[in-house]
């Protein structure tokens, strides 16, 4: 009767231990919840996913069409983080809404923007009176603005005025026409435009290659760089750190470089 006794205190006392050792071993896992638009950035986060698993971070990736409620979101603290903007976007975010949580945490690539047309196969053909589409947020109309002024098609009374509108322009020897619209949209009203200027997220999704199918693109030296933002209250978390680990590192520097072939450029 002893024996059995010892025997079961034992069965229950490593039965015991070993549902500690497994609690402990969940509670270990720390859950992000990451806003991103489908292309790149979530393709990017779900590279690197299994990788974030070995180290004990469940990475949970919330995919968004637009570029508004990624950032409300996580402004509302629904969700930890976001990465699909820039940081002229982010300050114009800030500037127009009730946000002083949203802080960026690592520059991961950038997208250089670019200018395309269904109707005509170079610059030199566009007419006068021209059509041309823009994003219309504030950042992205006026990156569109200082890409159409760097190839001479208007002129801008600051040309490194990242926040131009249209009513900087003091030059426009082509009398365009603009339409300012929901930066989604664009790829879909291309065939109803001369130009359009799009935000390569965008391009990539709708099967269009910024390196070989547009008229003109920014250069390398871009202040756009797209960035992991976390809130205020959770910047220094240690899960986060693991994130912009894994993001800055050189699998993903070779992941962006192959998948993307230069529509998408490492800033790390």
């Amino acid at each position: 009767m002893t024996f059995n006794f010892k025997h079961r205190f034992h069965f229950f006392l490593a039965s015991t231990v070993g549902a500690l050792a497994f609690a402990a071993s969940a509670s270990a896992v720390e859950t992000l919840n990451i806003a991103a638009s489908p292309v790149p950035h979530a393709e990017i986060l779900e590279f690197i996913k299994p990788q974030l698993a070995k180290e004990g971070v469940d990475l949970k990736v919330k995919v968004f069409t637009d570029y508004i409620q990624p950032a409300v979101q996580v402004n509302e603290k629904h969700l930890d983080g976001n990465f699909f903007l820039h940081q002229p976007y982010l300050n114009e975010f800030k500037k127009n809404h009730k946000n002083d949580i949203e802080v960026p945490i690592a520059k991961v690539h950038v997208e250089p923007f670019a200018a395309y047309s269904s109707k005509y196969k170079k610059l030199a053909d566009l007419p006068e009176g021209a059509t041309v589409a823009i994003p219309n947020d504030p950042s992205n109309s006026g990156r569109a603005l200082l890409l159409l002024s760097k190839q001479g098609l208007l002129k801008l009374k600051d040309p490194k005025n990242i926040s131009a509108t249209q009513k900087d322009i003091v030059e426009n020897p082509k009398k365009l026409k603009f339409k300012e619209l929901e930066a989604a949209t664009l790829p879909r009203v291309l065939n109803q435009v001369d130009l359009a200027l799009i935000n390569t997220n965008y391009a990539i999704e709708a099967k269009l290659n910024p390196v070989k199918d547009s008229l003109f693109i920014e250069d390398a030296n871009s202040p756009y760089a797209n960035l992991l933002v976390a809130r205020e209250d959770n910047k220094n978390n240690p899960a986060f750190k693991k994130l912009v680990a894994a993001l800055n590192s050189p699998e993903v520097k070779k992941f962006i470089e192959e998948k993307y072939k230069g529509a998408v450029v490492p800033a790390f």
